[in-house]
């Protein structure tokens, strides 16, 4: 219950990746330990020069007053009861203490000011992505399946900045600035949350939630916020298949059915299915991917292709790779092809 309350506190917050040289903590620590460091120099130059000092209350000085002259000269307070009264007294707080003075202040000072200009940094970075974010991508649950389909939109060239995730956990949201990727914590089926993310200007939605009533209701919302995005989602059953796609998805994807189904091909024939898992796996072996029509391959028949083609999409009919009206190819239609994922290039690897 903390956990949902927390979140409830910050929801709808944008959170950009950012690069922390240091931890608050740790940064507070070094300017408390800079200032008391200036305040033992500046007790150790009185206590040596205390004999041009002048203390009304006894006429001298000794360490503890030492120590209370210069906190009251660093905080510029100074009441005025121990004074410097001697030539060399007065010369080294001009030359020594004065600029030590200086220094206490903008160490204090410094920390505030360090406060305001990060947020006011973090207020500019925000207002300059939400500005520049055009047909990108957002992902709504940053779980397993939410992180699978980030890491193979990578794989296919869609760069990070062109990637948003939105997830009710600060955690998982934490997680994904880490690995440089835009986040958004709140509740996707509020569509104040989605407009965060700026989904009205989005190209393609994934809907990789928890639980398949969240799907239909994230579905719903991102459909009214954006009639013209792709939308694909994700259920556990089959059985709300149909309700998501009511719900303004354009493709739903089963796990729960199509990981049965993977098991059942892997024990029938384990090579089939290692064939499947590979596919699926992009980057690495065989590719599964949709391609548009060059124009050499225009009135040619679909086995006449150098790819292995397995079905044409020609407007909104999909076409199998042995229906007779697939064939010739056409300038418009796109292909759903097999092909041989690049191997890594060892000297891009090393320079990267």
């Amino acid at each position: 219950m903390a956990r949902h309350a927390d979140e409830h506190l910050v929801t709808g917050r944008v959170k950009l990746p950012r690069r922390i040289v240091d931890r608050p903590l740790r940064q507070v620590s070094k300017r408390l330990l800079m200032a008391l460091g200036v305040l033992a120099t500046t007790v150790f130059i009185v206590w040596i020069d205390r004999t041009g000092y002048h203390d009304n209350a006894d006429d001298s000085v000794d360490l503890l007053d030492s120590v209370y002259y210069a906190t009251v000269t660093l905080s510029t307070t100074g009441y005025g009861d121990i004074v410097p009264y001697s030539d060399a007294a007065r010369l080294i707080n001009v030359v020594l203490v004065t600029p030590l003075r200086v220094l206490f202040l903008i160490i204090l000072v410094g920390t505030t000011l360090e406060v305001l200009t990060e947020r006011t940094r973090e207020e500019w970075r925000l207002n300059r992505w939400r500005s520049n974010l055009r047909d990108h991508t957002v992902i709504v649950g940053f779980g397993t399946k939410g992180r699978s389909a980030m890491q193979t939109l990578c794989a296919t060239g869609l760069k990070k900045d062109q990637i948003v995730i939105v997830d009710p956990s600060a955690k998982v949201i934490e997680a994904a600035n880490a690995d440089g990727f835009v986040g958004v914590i709140g509740d996707a089926t509020r569509s104040d949350v989605l407009l965060r993310a700026e989904l009205q200007r989005a190209r393609q939605i994934v809907i990789a939630t928890q639980r398949d009533d969240t799907a239909v209701l994230v579905a719903l919302t991102a459909r009214q916020l954006n009639r013209g995005a792709k939308i694909v989602a994700a259920v556990r059953e089959e059985e709300n298949a149909p309700l998501l796609r009511q719900s303004g998805a354009d493709a739903v994807i089963t796990s729960a059915s199509a990981a049965g189904r993977l098991l059942g091909l892997s024990v029938l024939s384990p090579v089939a299915g290692t064939v499947m898992e590979d596919l699926i796996q992009q980057g690495t072996g065989l590719d599964l991917i949709e391609r548009p029509v060059i124009k050499a391959e225009v009135g040619r028949s679909v086995r006449e292709t150098d790819d292995l083609v397995v079905s044409v999409l020609r407007g909104h009919r999909l076409l199998g790779y042995d229906d007779p009206a697939a064939s010739p190819l056409q300038l418009t239609d796109r292909l759903i092809t097999i092909v041989r994922a690049d191997p890594p290039n060892p000297e891009q690897s090393r320079t990267d």
